[in-house]
């Protein structure tokens, strides 16, 4: 797998495994441009042939410019239990501590299990704290007959660089 920043090109092949991972999806328009606009806090995993195998969005929050807000993270089935997303998470970790940001934000759903031990072994790993606090319920999102889970928000930090990359 090859790790990079996406370039626009990649928007339509994010906006289809979006789809294909059962995330929520964003208009097709929002990924094209997400990979104009914010491709340096972005990455895409390409497999040998070049194909988008998985993505990680996110941005830098404009109130608190010291935290990175990580917006989704999308595997292909085909290439899942490969660590992908730790990799791509670690992608973005040594990128944004190279910036001096010191803080990772993301939501997740209660039940998903497999996101919160990946924050939480990210955490471990970068020495750094994980607390856990509830952000959005369920009357924050339309209810449109499929109700959405609550959001509860991770911010891990302080950030630092992975041990094995400290000198």
């Amino acid at each position: 797998m090859q790790l990079s920043h996406p370039s626009p090109e990649d928007g339509p092949h994010m906006w289809r495994l979006a789809g294909e991972t059962g995330m929520d999806v964003n208009s097709p328009y929002s990924y094209t441009l997400w990979c104009r606009d914010f491709a340096r806090s972005s990455v895409v995993a390409r497999d040998g042939d070049g194909r988008v195998a998985a993505y990680v969005t996110g941005f830098v929050r404009p109130d608190s410019p010291d935290t990175y807000f990580l917006w989704q993270v999308a595997v292909d089935s085909a290439y899942r239990g490969q660590r992908l997303a730790r990799r791509m998470l670690d992608f973005i970790g040594d990128s944004i501590a190279d910036q001096g940001l010191r803080y990772l934000e993301a939501t997740v759903t209660p039940d998903n299990t497999a996101s919160r031990a990946l924050f939480g072994s990210f955490a471990r790993d970068r020495g750094a704290e994980a607390v856990w606090s509830p952000l959005f319920g369920s009357e924050h999102f339309p209810q449109d007959g499929t109700p959405h889970e609550p959001e509860d928000l991770v911010r891990i930090g302080p950030l630092g660089a992975r041990p094995s990359q400290e000198a």
